[in-house]
């Protein structure tokens, strides 16, 4: 603990002093506090106090020397006064704590010495240990808004209790509190439907339309349960912080989430692209009308892709003759998740086809948090029948909930199969006839 050197030390009986500072709880009467307070409240000897309070704290003897590295002339003048002797010209400043202590004893100012003599002037010195247990109770108690979280996000509150992002972020237990409170608030009201701008999201739910902004404490602890409770993968960069937002339904703005279709209908717009067997690109703003954009087919399924080398060579082969197409592109986005739903809450039927690998099962598990879909050619059976040698499998293995063999097949064979390589048995699907 650090002195202050400018206020005027207590007098002796506890109560204040003209300048209205008062003894410290613990201090001991006989304890000269206003020739203490010229002796050692120097501020060029608060470094020297403070290392003294640190080796009570530790339970350490008051004995050896402490040294101070490069000093300033302050420092010098304060350990010349206290030492009634000048220091060294250059270099180091030394001091030998019995020194002090006899100092304090033979003058009277503090008959018990240095150890006494600290509390005095400073106050009462807590063992470390007491201290921590004291502190980690603390951080326990700001830990508790994360007790009422379930699912994904209870795994997440487990992993940042550990994980020591909360206490960087907040430093204290008493910063630390609020933090969690708002991020759980946040969390709770997420994904947000209909997507939002992340202001607006703010606004309604936190303290303020900037509480999100990024570079925030607040901003950085809900992004990171925002990835665990829509999967979303690791990155870095603008651009992966905007997608990561989209994927819990806040946006930056309603232009820059798109979605990649194929001969969906229901407007004037999406009927000529129809027609013309032509692939379309749909905005979050276009989706977000009050009014359906697209129809649900009256007959077949709506097939769901991952890369759009499906889509684009379903577009050459078959034009308007091939059914609906909808392609995520990766990570399913804002603007593709506001179409499925919409879709879905008018009971159409999905077919989901993606990359055989853990990145690829990845989405397809979070696409499956949002609407259902039967696999479209995405079982084991349908990965066994396409290993044929290739790229090996990176990343950490994840859960096939639709078929809990993809994920056993996957592990033993080791090997990646993209969609482009399976690409001829998904456009005989598409293709004309009974489906």
């Amino acid at each position: 603990m650090d002195v202050n050197p400018s206020a005027t030390p207590p007098d002796r009986d506890g109560g204040r002093t003209a300048a209205g500072r008062t003894t410290p709880v613990g201090a001991r009467a006989d304890v000269d506090i206003e020739r203490l307070g010229r002796l050692l409240g120097d501020p060029g000897l608060a470094w020297f106090v403070d290392r003294v309070r640190q080796r009570m704290a530790r339970g350490r003897p008051l004995t050896g020397s402490v040294t101070l590295s490069d000093p300033d002339e302050s420092q010098r003048r304060g350990v010349e006064r206290l030492l009634g002797r000048a220091p060294r010209s250059s270099g180091s400043l030394n001091i030998r704590l019995a020194t002090v202590d006899e100092i304090l004893r033979r003058s009277g100012v503090s008959p018990d010495g240095l150890a006494a003599a600290v509390v005095a002037l400073t106050g009462p010195v807590a063992p470390h240990a007491e201290t921590r247990k004291r502190e980690e109770r603390a951080w326990e108690e700001a830990y508790a808004p994360l007790d009422i979280l379930g699912g994904d996000l209870a795994r997440w509150a487990e992993r940042i209790r550990g994980d020591g992002l909360v206490r960087r972020l907040a430093r204290t237990p008493e910063a630390a509190g609020p933090l969690l409170e708002a991020a759980v608030r946040a969390l709770r009201a997420l994904p947000a439907s209909p997507p939002t701008s992340r202001a607006t999201f703010a606004a309604q739910n936190l303290s303020g339309a900037h509480a999100l902004d990024d570079g925030t404490p607040l901003a950085t602890l809900v992004l990171s349960g925002i990835r665990c409770l829509t999967s979303f993968p690791d990155g870095s960069g603008a651009q992966w912080r905007r997608e990561a937002w989209a994927s819990a339904g806040l946006l930056m703005d309603d232009l820059s989430s798109t979605v990649l279709t194929l001969n969906l209908r229901g407007t004037p717009p999406l009927d000529w692209m129809a027609d013309a067997g032509e692939p379309t690109v749909l905005t979050l703003r276009s989706l977000s009308g009050r009014a359906p954009l697209a129809s649900v087919p009256t007959t077949g399924s709506i097939y769901i892709c991952e890369n759009p080398a499906v889509l684009s060579a379903a577009a050459d082969r078959f034009g308007p003759a091939c059914p609906p197409l909808v392609c995520l592109q990766g990570q399913p986005s804002a603007a593709a998740l506001t179409l499925l739903r919409d879709l879905s809450k008018r009971e159409a039927r999905f077919l989901y086809h993606g990359d055989f690998d853990w990145g690829g099962v990845r989405i397809a598990a979070a696409l499956a948090r949002s609407v259902p879909w039967r696999p479209w050619r995405y079982t084991a059976a349908d990965y066994r029948a396409a290993v044929a040698g290739g790229p090996d499998l990176t990343g950490p293995p994840a859960a096939t909930p639709w078929d809990p063999a993809l994920a056993i097949a996957l592990t033993e064979c080791g090997v990646r199969v993209e969609e482009e390589t399976v690409l001829d048995d998904l456009l005989m699907d598409l293709g004309p006839g009974p489906r």
